[in-house]
């Protein structure tokens, strides 16, 4: 497999999977932006959408979009701790968290990618921090977002609440949140995976 990423985007989420799994997968990092391979080549000659992350399996096929490359991974390393047995509650409560995400945090941050005016990044920000209060809230004391163990929810969680650091939005007042991406950081998949991207979107909190 191979996977293509940008440093610290939404796709590390992907990445930080491949190494919880062990899978054997190749890296390339693409500049997201350009739309340009390491080589040179057009990114969109790979992925039509010219978006990451895209898996490419061996046979030449390819799965896109987070969620479900991610029950992908966790189905094939036959990982139910990451992603719980077809059927079973568990399994959608890790999905409803994963939705979360993506349609409420992910989708939230992007207008600050795009260099938007004063009063329109206010209210994004303040959108951003009500969304993440939530987090805090729902965490509370719990290690992890559905309880004891980390699943391919929190591997999505933490890459896109971590944007938060790279935004300077201030985290102080919730500190299940912060206590939660400082442990998610020190995972070993998390410090390798970061120290193959390579710098990028994602600050680590110190423990």
């Amino acid at each position: 497999m191979k996977l293509f990423a940008h440093p610290g985007a939404s796709s590390m989420s992907v990445h930080i999977l491949l190494r919880e799994t062990g899978l054997p997968f190749e890296l390339e990092m693409i500049d997201v932006k350009a739309k340009v391979r390491p080589d040179g080549t057009g990114y969109r000659e790979v992925a039509g959408r010219g978006l990451v992350p895209l898996l490419q399996l061996a046979d030449g096929a390819s799965i896109t979009e987070n969620t479900v490359i991610a029950q992908f991974i966790c189905d094939a390393a036959g990982r139910a701790d990451l992603m719980p047995r077809q059927g079973s509650i568990a399994r959608y409560q890790v999905m409803e968290w994963q939705s979360f995400v993506a349609s409420e945090l992910d989708k939230a941050f992007t207008p600050l990618f795009w260099g938007i005016g004063e009063d329109e990044e206010v209210a994004v920000r303040a959108n951003l921090v009500l969304r993440l209060s939530e987090v805090d809230r729902a965490l509370g004391q719990l290690p992890f977002l559905t309880g004891d163990r980390f699943t391919a929810a929190d591997a999505y969680m933490f890459v896109i609440a971590s944007w938060a650091l790279f935004f300077a939005i201030d985290l102080s007042a919730m500190p299940n949140l912060r206590a939660y991406l400082a442990r998610i950081g020190q995972r070993r998949s998390v410090t390798d995976a970061l120290a193959a991207e390579g710098p990028g979107l994602v600050p680590i909190i110190a423990a």
